[in-house]
């Protein structure tokens, strides 16, 4: 199941894609946190406004080394960062450049949306925690204050839906700039497992229904600049794109 939330002129809705007829079904409650209830209304997907399909209940919860090529031996080894979750924007959205920096650079990873509240939770049972998946957009910014290079205001796309049913044992990532790929790789060489990831930021911090937590992007070239428009996908789950607004 692939869920979308719809910007509509009375505010965000959630709703289901019908893959057979490319339609949106809207939805009477928050899957999050309610049931998945259609509501019969519908709306095709091409009039459709997306905007990012969660706004984190508290947090981002981002890892980074898990593409190294000598990785180290367990989790604990790994920079763990956090976003708040004012960085998070939705497709289409632009990605502004803070004032503090010149340069930017991006990523493209497979961001896991959690679903029930988990704290010190085994490996084994991590699945239970997991309500979905999603793609983001790392964005670091040129400073050497980690919390202001990555959680300034739009440091986080988001989007463009929630797959609830994807197998994060083996996706394609790639990026593009304006049309140009940038970053590829696959899920398949992370150096820890999805429910490995998931169990150590629980053991860190109590993970609420609707964070988020980024399993880390491919090595390459991310740089990105004012004016170009950044395109991250992964494989089964959609394309996420942003512009970069000049300043």
């Amino acid at each position: 199941m692939k869920i979308a939330r719809l910007g509509l002129d009375r505010g965000p809705r959630y709703a289901v894609l019908d893959e057979d007829s490319d339609e949106f079904v809207l939805l009477s409650d928050d899957p999050l946190f309610g049931s998945v209830t259609p509501t019969g209304r519908r709306l095709p997907a091409d009039r459709a406004r997306l905007v990012s399909p969660m706004i984190p209940r508290s947090k981002v919860v981002g890892f980074a080394g898990t593409y190294d090529e000598e990785p180290c031996a367990a989790p604990a080894g790994l920079t763990v960062f956090l976003k708040p979750n004012t960085a998070v924007i939705g497709p289409g959205d632009p990605i502004v450049p803070p004032a503090f920096a010149d340069r930017l650079a991006h990523g493209v990873e497979l961001a896991v949306v959690i679903g029930r509240v988990a704290k010190d939770c085994p490996v084994e049972r991590a699945g239970e925690a997991i309500f979905g998946y999603t793609v983001a957009n790392d964005v670091t910014a040129q400073t050497r204050d980690v919390a202001c290079a990555k959680g300034f205001d739009t440091a986080c796309p988001l989007g463009p839906v929630i797959d609830t049913a994807a197998d994060p044992g083996d996706l394609a990532l790639t990026s593009r700039v304006d049309g140009r790929e940038r970053l590829s790789g696959s899920t398949g060489q992370l150096a820890f497992s999805v429910p490995e990831l998931v169990s150590y930021a629980s053991s860190i911090f109590t993970l609420l229904p609707g964070d988020v937590i980024l399993t880390g992007s491919p090595h390459g070239r991310g740089d990105v600049e004012p004016g170009q428009t950044v395109e991250v996908e992964c494989e089964g789950i959609g394309v996420l794109r942003n512009p970069v607004a000049r300043r």
